[in-house]
């Protein structure tokens, strides 16, 4: 005859083992857990093939790497989100970096200069918006043009030559470390937390996500979508500045052809974490899985002695399969 103690007993147990289970399921079925095993298996392999990846320094190297494209990343994940686009990232980084360097060479202190090169970031991102959300051109045609604008700005200031020399208290934010692990590690995992909390956790994130599912049903329960859009640029802009602003400080100088390229590779690494071109869905920790799933890639190749030739083919073939993967979610779904 089973008591009284022992079915409250087999009743905990078992909403134990369903708790267990739940989570699991929880955590199997997230939209980052696809590309974590795929980040797990392919680090699993390169480090069969060369131990030296393994190493503590090649581990921060990683990370150091994919912070640059992880901080500009943040934003951009809200921009997808919000079935937007912004093609001018590496350009805008690169016009970041040059207005920073341009005002330490002036004297400005070091916290204004920086304050200087993020503010027009956000003044190209706010410009992006602005004109999409007021003439109600396609983010592709509007950010492509900012793309070149900005890039010119860049070669009129700089006459491609790079901005330097720059002082060396300001050099330490790219090129130092607390622990071994550099600076720009711990900036990027500070923003990536913010950027998380934001998106998830307060109205502005849930308006982003509203927009993305569906503009009009947006609209209609009274969220101001013109103002959500303008704030999303403004913050891919001033991100992808001060991603130009640390790199700036790593190589001791601002250059006029940083960031280029860096657009299709920020935009990829959100993809390939997640994020939907189409809108509605994505996290800012599946864009910081993916900015290490490219940078592990192109670790990877160097470690195995694979030509860096092939990083472009790769890296297109990952891209092709992320976004095909997303269409074919979206049409079960």
């Amino acid at each position: 005859m089973v008591t009284e103690k022992e079915n409250i007993d087999k009743t905990e147990f078992s909403a134990i083992n369903f708790g267990k289970v739940s989570l699991w399921k929880k955590v199997a079925n997230s939209q980052e857990s696809g590309i974590f095993i795929a980040l797990m298996i392919l680090g699993l392999i390169i480090g069969l093939i060369n131990p030296v990846f393994f190493k503590f320094a090649n581990m921060m190297h990683i990370l150091k790497t994919a912070s640059y494209f992880f901080i500009p990343g943040i934003a951009i994940t809200y921009v997808l989100v919000a079935a937007g686009l912004d093609l001018s990232i590496g350009s805008v980084l690169a016009l970041g970096g040059v207005g920073s360097g341009l005002a330490l060479l002036a004297g400005i202190p070091i916290i204004f200069s920086i304050l200087v090169g993020v503010a027009v970031g956000m003044l190209a991102g706010f410009l992006n918006g602005f004109i999409i959300t007021k003439f109600s051109i396609p983010p592709l045609i509007t950010t492509l043009g900012m793309m070149y604008l900005a890039r010119g700005f860049v070669e009129v200031l700089t006459k491609g030559t790079p901005v330097y020399p720059l002082p060396a208290s300001f050099n330490i934010i790219g090129q130092g470390s607390i622990g071994g692990v550099p600076y720009v590690v711990i900036i990027a995992i500070i923003l990536g937390i913010i950027g998380h909390i934001i998106l998830t956790q307060t109205r502005f994130g849930r308006s982003v996500f509203a927009i993305g599912g569906n503009e009009e049903t947006a609209r209609l329960s009274g969220i101001n979508i013109n103002k959500i859009k303008l704030i999303v640029y403004m913050l891919a802009g001033g991100a992808s500045a001060l991603s130009g602003v640390i790199i700036s400080a790593r190589v001791a100088a601002a250059q006029a052809n940083a960031g280029v390229g860096y657009e299709l590779r920020i935009i990829s690494a959100c993809i390939i974490g997640g994020t939907s071109m189409f809108g509605g869905k994505g996290s800012v920790l599946g864009s910081f899985i993916g900015a290490v799933f490219m940078a592990v890639v192109a670790n990877g190749m160097i470690l195995t002695k694979i030509s860096v030739f092939y990083q472009n083919i790769i890296f297109g073939i990952i891209i092709i399969l992320a976004v095909g993967l997303d269409q074919w979610k979206r049409l079960r779904s």
